[in-house]
């Protein structure tokens, strides 16, 4: 079976298990962490069904919110040491005391809200002092697991929220704030740091997490690796087709392109090796392909339920605009480990390794369940992102219960286990919504959100192609070290409303910054899925980013191509969208026969650089651009001479032989 393709304890097995869980700490810090972490996840279920209001008492948004980030504080300073790293065998005193006040500070703000929502001028001097705790208590927790770099632009923006009345110039000059009302309000304002971002990540993205921590204890990342197996195994190159199909199932949910990694890699990343396919090329493929289930509806990585709530658009209409572009992702890596196998004449999996279809899905079928119930109550009964995905996550460990997988079902502790987990992992992308709250804030407050849509402006005057290049280049270096709902909130909150007020369609200046910032996964210098993939192939991290950039190439092309021309988001006629979409998929393999260097037989440099050529030519939008239809006319020419002549100079070669 697939499930035991790699047996035993092998290198790979104990590198993916530290990249998962490479804590050391004390039984004590474990125990405390995760149960703060239940608390949060608690909360976080119990407002999906509206528990409070079904006891008859009311309970608001923020309240949860603030009961939700001081758990975090807790869990921060509890398990994450001031010098970094993942050592811990003792809690010192100041950690300690931060923990603790974070935790009272945020009950004192829960148990005041209300008070503080009918008459915030009486309440200014409680709003300023708990500020003056938690500001810097996020600040810190912020640094400790995002990192320094997050860290650093986050004081930027505060220190401008003081000293940008002294900026010199008008574009950049803020407008002047009253410092007592500033922190007072930063740290206690449902427009700041109980904002959008915060109501999001704690409402719902936090359910998602925990349907994939089920996911993970009942064994469905190996069930889609079997899936995948039975799928793409018996055909050439099988073993990396296993890898991208197991990898795109399972990083839609997972929300973590590393945590993909390190989950089905440990699986994939050795069978590619076995079949033929080098260190680097089995890792960046595995990294690719986990990157790219962030991006693959129907859940995105959560990052479709935050693009709806911020665009205030149906949730259905984020799907269907992202359908397309991860289709094409996903070709141009298939079109590619294909034609590699062809060329390094890797064979499919050998018979005894390729599981039968019908024993796969006879031992997991009910996987599909939880799928099927996430689409019913979103598309069908209209339900709210989080109390669907309350729904599906509960769907996963029923099923589990009734079936079992391999005979094994979820037990009590490990159904305990994802919930006090999935508020452990949380930790990170809270205090990240934290941070992405009191940033919108200080944007409108200050002006600076307005003078960075005139810097754009003043760019894109001359060249929209500039300032999109420009903007992917931001993105790619502020999502760098992210998990996928970090990075979309982060570039959602300060780059794409710019894009949107200079004229770019919403659902594509979205998209567009949502791509470029999850590139930065597989983009050196600090491609950390394809890194992590490195650790496990044993590999060259840096060769492995170069080979995951070229395997990836689509997504560095296809954010330009829908930004001009939103038909490939589903934005425009039935003739604008098939047309866009067919050119785009022939222009996808074209291209990526150009990058393989074959097609029927080896091509060389010049045939390359045509065959690239004229898959960019074939993506161009026809409909929006000056002789578009000219231009992927072209396109198709040069394709097809070159192919066509391939195929006639190999088939004589063949011919000969026989």
């Amino acid at each position: 079976m697939a499930g035991d393709m790699v047996s035993g304890e092998t290198p790979e097995n104990k590198k993916g298990a530290a990249l998962i869980a490479e804590w050391d700490e004390t039984p004590f810090i474990k125990f405390s962490a995760l149960f703060l972490g239940a608390f949060i996840t608690l909360i976080a279920l119990a407002w999906a069904v509206e528990l409070p209001l079904k006891l008859g008492f009311e309970w608001l948004e923020e309240q949860a919110m603030v009961a939700c980030l001081g758990l975090v504080l807790g869990v921060v300073f509890i398990r994450y040491p001031a010098g970094g790293g993942r050592r811990r065998h003792a809690v010192p005193w100041y950690d300690a005391i931060c923990a603790l006040a974070g935790l009272g500070v945020a009950t004192w703000l829960v148990v005041i809200y209300e008070d503080i929502e009918l008459n915030p001028f009486a309440m200014r001097d409680q709003m300023f002092w708990i500020s003056m705790v938690l500001l810097p208590l996020v600040w810190e927790s912020l640094r400790r697991t995002a990192g320094l770099s997050l860290t650093v632009i986050f004081s930027a923006f505060v220190l401008y929220a003081f000293i940008g009345h002294w900026v010199p110039g008008e574009m950049f000059k803020g407008v002047e704030q009253a410092p007592y009302r500033l922190i007072a309000e930063l740290g206690t304002n449902n427009a700041s740091i109980l904002g959008l971002p915060l109501k999001i990540i704690v409402l719902t993205v936090v359910l998602f997490i925990w349907m994939g921590q089920l996911l993970l204890h009942t064994g469905a990342s190996e069930w889609f690796t079997d899936v995948a197996a039975a799928m793409m195994g018996r055909s050439r190159g099988g073993s990396a087709k296993i890898a991208v199909v197991a990898s795109g199932f399972f990083g839609s949910i997972s929300g973590s392109a590393v945590a993909n990694v390190a989950s089905t890699g440990v699986i994939t990343i050795p069978l590619m090796k076995q079949a033929g396919y080098d260190a680097k090329s089995s890792g960046a493929i595995e990294a690719v392909a986990s990157t790219g289930g962030q991006i693959m509806p129907p859940i995105m990585g959560a990052a479709a339920f935050l693009m709806a709530e911020i665009l205030e658009l149906e949730y259905t209409e984020i799907i269907l605009a992202a359908l397309l572009p991860a289709a094409l992702y996903y070709l141009a890596v298939f079109v590619q480990v294909d034609l590699e196998a062809a060329k390094n004449k890797i064979a499919p999996l050998p018979k005894d390794r390729i599981p039968r279809m019908a024993r796969v899905m006879g031992e997991g079928w009910f996987f599909i369940l939880p799928y099927v119930i996430l689409v019913w109550t979103l598309f069908s009964l209209n339900m709210p992102p989080q109390e669907a995905a309350f729904w599906a996550a509960i769907s996963v460990a029923v099923v589990s219960i009734l079936f079992g997988y391999k005979g094994h079902r979820i037990t009590p502790a490990q159904l305990w286990d994802s919930i006090a987990g999935c508020g452990r992992a949380s930790a990170d992308i809270v205090a990240i919504g934290a941070m992405a709250g009191i940033i919108i804030s200080i944007l409108d407050r200050t002006g600076l959100g307005q003078a960075l849509t005139l810097l754009l402006a003043s760019v894109g005057e001359d060249s929209i192609f500039l300032l999109l290049v420009l903007t992917a280049i931001v993105s790619i270096l502020l999502g760098m070290g992210m998990p996928t709902s970090a990075i979309y909130l982060l570039l959602a909150t300060m780059i794409a409303p710019s894009l949107v007020k200079l004229g770019i369609n919403p659902i594509a200046a979205h998209m567009f910054v949502l791509y470029f910032g999850l590139m930065s996964m597989i983009t050196p210098p600090v491609a950390i899925a394809a890194f992590a993939a490195a650790s496990l192939s044993g590999a060259r991290p840096m060769e492995t980013g170069v080979t995951a950039v070229r395997l990836g190439w689509i997504a560095y092309i296809i954010p330009f191509v829908f930004v001009l021309s939103p038909a490939l988001l589903g934005q425009g006629s039935a003739f604008q969208i098939i047309e866009a979409s067919v050119t785009a998929a022939i222009g996808v393999w074209v291209g990526s026969c150009g990058l393989i260097g074959f097609v029927f037989g080896p091509q060389n440099n010049f045939n390359r650089l045509l065959l690239f050529v004229a898959g960019v030519l074939l993506l161009l939008p026809a409909s929006t651009i000056d002789y578009g239809f000219a231009i992927n006319g072209i396109g198709l020419v040069i394709g097809a001479v070159v192919i066509i002549k391939d195929w006639v100079e190999n088939r004589g070669a063949d011919s000969a032989a026989a």
